[in-house]
């Protein structure tokens, strides 16, 4: 069998399909084009969600004795945020022996204008903080204070409230750490124990410390 091609007609064809099919390409390109840039102002016209963290320049745990006598003042500051100066540390004396104390925790913000006491907004979220208390060298344990006021809503502690009961001579250091949605649910977590609690760290200052 013999087929006769007519290479004119077929060339011509072949063009006009090729017209047809640049046309119908760059109409596509078009549209996705007009997609894309109707979709970007749609994007920049909506709200980003910001998640800023409250900048905490003080840190303030002052422990008053059971019964009378000096209190104890630990202070943290460092009032050029994250500038080059380092914070200033302060412990005002050292604890008496055989003496219980009771502590509490304020935590603010002094560059704002007024100062921010964000310790009210830890307590407002409570179930989303929890303070720890770990200690060194020959110091007794700190643990939680009792009174309703330093549990959250599903009765687990926040911790801003504490008790140092001391006995004999000792020395060591203390660690206060406020951590941001900490799993209080794990294990020994709402006794204190750091180790499995998770979540992130808010602030955290070690002060040196002794007792005599």
């Amino acid at each position: 069998m013999k087929i006769n091609l007519n290479t004119q007609t077929m060339t011509t064809t072949m063009k006009n399909s090729q017209k047809s099919t640049m046309k119908n390409f760059k109409t596509l390109a078009l549209a996705v084009i007009a997609t894309l840039t109707i979709s970007s102002c749609s994007n920049d016209d909506e709200p980003v969600p910001v998640n800023e963290e409250e900048l905490i320049t003080t840190v303030i745990a002052t422990y008053t004795p059971v019964g009378g006598g000096t209190a104890v003042t630990l202070q943290y500051k460092d009032l050029d945020g994250e500038g080059a100066n380092a914070p200033v540390v302060t412990v005002s004396g050292p604890f008496a022996k055989n003496t219980t104390y009771n502590g509490a925790v304020t935590f603010k913000n002094e560059l704002a204008n007024p100062v921010d006491d964000i310790t009210l907004e830890i307590i407002e979220e409570g179930v989303d903080h929890q303070l720890f208390y770990q200690k060194t060298g020959t110091l007794n344990a700190f643990t939680y204070g009792t009174a309703t006021s330093n549990f959250d809503a599903n009765g687990k502690p926040v911790g801003l409230q504490s008790v140092f009961t001391t006995t004999n001579d000792a020395t060591g250091n203390l660690t206060i750490t406020l951590r941001h949605e900490p799993n209080k649910s794990a294990t020994n977590v709402a006794t204190g124990d750091i180790t499995n609690a998770g979540g992130s760290t808010d602030a955290e200052v070690t002060f040196a410390i002794t007792v005599q």
